[in-house]
């Protein structure tokens, strides 16, 4: 997008150090498996085209047949000089790129003898010299072995390890003597600190063991200037550009509001021995400051008649808290939004086509949700978004969201519980029709966090572009732990049930989450895992 483009920021290319990296998301069929009428079983594998003259190919790339092609993969070519004041490792003699010395065949589709595929797929690994690493297979639609020429290998001292996610492609029951498998790969440690850059090839295998050891690598991002990340205006004009908007749903009584509007109102701060509390100025100023989550101190609602006021929040002084950091290797910006409601309410049990209300469990002071949204730093388009979900959470590409308006896409928070999803419904946290309920749905409650937000923490600008609020640094618990009596309230739920259901809904309940039968004071954003790691997924 070029209105962000500038500095080394959505410009194209990105240099890692002794290479220089474009992403190419156009690409040719090789082969196609179409043996099953679900698509979901089927995938396609491409080779990249329209390569510029110097770059050299690193994979091919495959995704499932039930999406639009949305991917891309990463080529390469060689830095003549280094960046003035950037000193990278060069291995004397050894170029950074070069070609295998041959190809080994891991799998082909010669036996499976079906009309439905479009012809045969020959899956290869290229083999690297000494002291190289491939970094993803080749596919081909004949049996001679591809071009020593199609792919480059790149010096081990540029890469790092990578890791299988996400399934792409397996042969079912169809192929029972032929099993094969075809995984994404990502680097195998992610987050704000680490240097792995996902290359967008894939890993496939003729086991059915995932844990094997991955024989290809993922690229390292040796350049500590970080230089193809946003600037503060950059920031700025990407949440203007794609912020979404948060719906809650139209029963939600437990609204956002603004950390400050909370304090204000009465929010109370504790120390462990001491019967009264203290109140919390606006900007959390008088709050305990770093260290680690020890326990002494927590947050709570008012004690007096505004508590039930308080606990419902207010919705006009909300805002997002924005954290802006590097993923995978500096080559995307992930802007995590966190989205704060001063209480969380109680669950809703289903169970098949029953419904139950709970009357506590579930409910704390001091709930932090977030989304986190995936942009590239080559184009500066946003490449997916998280969805945070209680414990987990999941990964949506941009082009299965839902939109609002041009790219601002929409989120729906889950009634009471504030989880995030990316369509309206009801979403069952369990298994076999007995859950947790997170229903979403749009209303007249809503946020625009393009609008409505505040940057608290960017810390690759350096120190003294971003000034992180005082309550940011409050390390400790943002409401009191609860312990509730939830088995004798599950309990009642059981008696209501058929005796013929009691013993499978029990073992059932004895799975879900922890949170339900007992709730420590949650922990503000900066001792969530998320702040320095990656998303779960």
């Amino acid at each position: 997008m070029v209105i962000f483009s500038g500095q080394g920021f959505a410009t194209g290319t990105i240099c890692l150090g002794e290479l220089e990296v474009l992403q190419i998301t156009k690409f040719e069929s090789v082969w196609s498996c179409n043996s099953s009428k679900d698509k979901k079983k089927c995938a396609t594998f491409y080779k990249p085209v329209d390569i510029p003259v110097g770059f050299f190919c690193l994979g091919h790339y495959s995704q499932s047949n039930d999406q639009p092609l949305h991917g891309f993969v990463l080529v390469a070519r060689e830095v003549s000089e280094p960046k003035t004041g950037q000193n990278f490792h060069t291995v004397a003699d050894s170029p950074a790129l070069r070609k295998p010395l041959d190809y080994t065949l891991v799998y082909s589709t010669d036996d499976w003898r079906d009309e439905n595929h479009d012809g045969c797929g020959y899956f290869w690994l290229p083999q690297p010299p000494e002291g190289y690493k491939s970094m993803g297979y080749v596919v081909s639609n004949s049996p001679g072995k591809p071009s020593l020429e199609e792919v480059k290998c790149v010096r081990d001292d540029l890469t790092v390890a990578c890791e299988t996610h996400d399934v792409i492609f397996d042969t079912d029951l169809k192929f029972p003597k032929f099993p094969f498998r075809v995984w994404n790969t990502r680097p195998c440690h992610r987050g704000m600190l680490e240097k792995g850059v996902s290359v967008g090839t894939f890993f496939c295998s003729s086991y059915w063991t995932s844990g094997e050891e991955v024989n290809i690598a993922c690229l390292k991002n040796l350049d500590p200037t970080l230089h193809a990340m946003p600037n503060l205006d950059q920031i700025c004009a990407l949440i203007k550009h794609y912020g979404p908007t948060v719906f809650f749903h139209p029963d939600e009584i437990y609204l956002p509001s603004s950390v400050p509007w909370f304090f204000k109102n009465g929010a109370m701060l504790y120390k462990k021995g001491d019967l009264v509390g203290f109140p919390i100025d606006s900007q959390g100023s008088n709050l305990p400051n770093g260290g680690t989550n020890d326990g002494e101190y927590w947050i709570d609602l008012p004690n007096d008649d505004s508590r039930s006021i308080v606990k419902c929040g207010n919705l006009e002084s909300a805002e997002l808290y924005v954290h802006v950091k590097p993923a995978l290797g500096g080559t995307f910006t992930d802007i995590v939004m966190w989205v704060f409601c001063p209480f969380n309410g109680p669950a809703t049990i289903k169970i098949g086509l029953l419904n139950f209300a709970l009357n506590k469990i579930g409910q704390h002071v001091g709930d932090w949700e977030h989304f986190t949204l995936r942009i590239s730093n080559f184009t500066g388009e946003l490449w997916s978004i998280y969805f945070s979900q209680h414990s987990g959470g999941e990964w949506v590409d941009a082009c299965n969201l839902e939109f609002i308006e041009g790219n601002k896409a929409i989120v729906y928070s889950s009634k009471n519980g504030h989880a995030s999803f990316p369509q309206p419904g009801n979403y069952l946290q369990g298994s076999l029709g007995i859950g947790v309920r997170n229903d979403t749905a749009k209303s007249n409650f809503y946020v625009d966090s393009s609008i409505k937000y505040q940057i608290v923490a960017a810390e690759y600008l350096g120190d003294s572009i971003v000034t992180e609020p005082c309550w940011l640094q409050y390390m400790r618990e943002w409401g009191p732990t609860i312990v509730y009596d939830g088995r004798s309230e599950l309990e009642r739920i059981i008696s209501h049930l058929p005796v013929f259901m009691r013993f499978s809904v029990e073992n059932i309940f004895d799975k879900l989450p922890v949170e339900l039968y007992g709730e420590e004071g949650p922990s503000g954003p900066k001792e969530k895992n998320n702040w320095f790691g990656d998303e779960r997924s």
